[in-house]
């Protein structure tokens, strides 16, 4: 189960570099500390499953942008680090990219949900991506077998784009890959 904790004080990005290495998801939310214990087998089967079929079409098509897994810090500000499960760097924006980490939104954030994630991922990390200007967010929900899209649009809002569920023969796409097609039905398949 994930722990946060919970002072009046809010830690930083200094205070964050201290963190144990134990080999848990170490993450602040507007200076609040959140632990997450290792994901299990399935999680980490979409996981790469997600990142084959991205860093695939990426072949031949580096200035689209880089895509990274996790574990890689992602410093939104000085009190917000997360480490997304996957995260896409478009190529308009490798600026961002340090030796150590990604300082700045990504273009595309990838979670995938789980048990002890769901209500952090679908709600204060979506707003969290919303309020920094990630461009696009995906929630990956195993148990649902569904990719939820929330996708900015030119007037700055962040809205829930697409809901793709398996066994409706739908296709994972963003403009911020152009040709990059998934099928949710391969994405889950067993």
């Amino acid at each position: 189960m994930p722990t946060a904790a919970r002072s009046n004080v809010r830690l930083t990005y200094d205070d964050f570099v201290h963190f144990p290495d134990d080999g848990k998801r170490h993450e602040l939310i507007d200076g609040v500390h959140y632990v997450t214990p290792s994901p299990n087998l399935g999680h980490q089967e979409l996981v790469g499953r997600l990142h084959l079929a991205i860093g695939n079409f990426l072949v031949g098509r580096r200035h689209l942008g880089r895509v990274f897994l996790s574990p890689l810090d992602v410093v939104l500000s000085h009190y917000d680090v997360v480490e997304p499960d996957l995260l896409f760097v478009a190529g308009d924006q490798q600026r961002i990219l340090t030796d150590a980490n990604v300082q700045g939104p990504p273009a595309l954030v990838i979670e995938i949900l789980s048990r002890s994630t769901r209500k952090r991922d679908e709600g204060i990390k979506r707003r969290l991506f919303e309020e920094k200007g990630v461009r696009e967010y995906w929630i990956v929900d195993p148990k649902g077998q569904r990719v939820t899209v929330f996708r900015r649009h030119d007037d700055g809002s962040f809205p829930r784009a697409r809901d793709l569920h398996a066994g409706d023969a739908a296709t994972l796409e963003t403009p911020l890959l152009p040709g990059f097609e998934l099928s949710i039905d391969d994405l889950f398949a067993p």
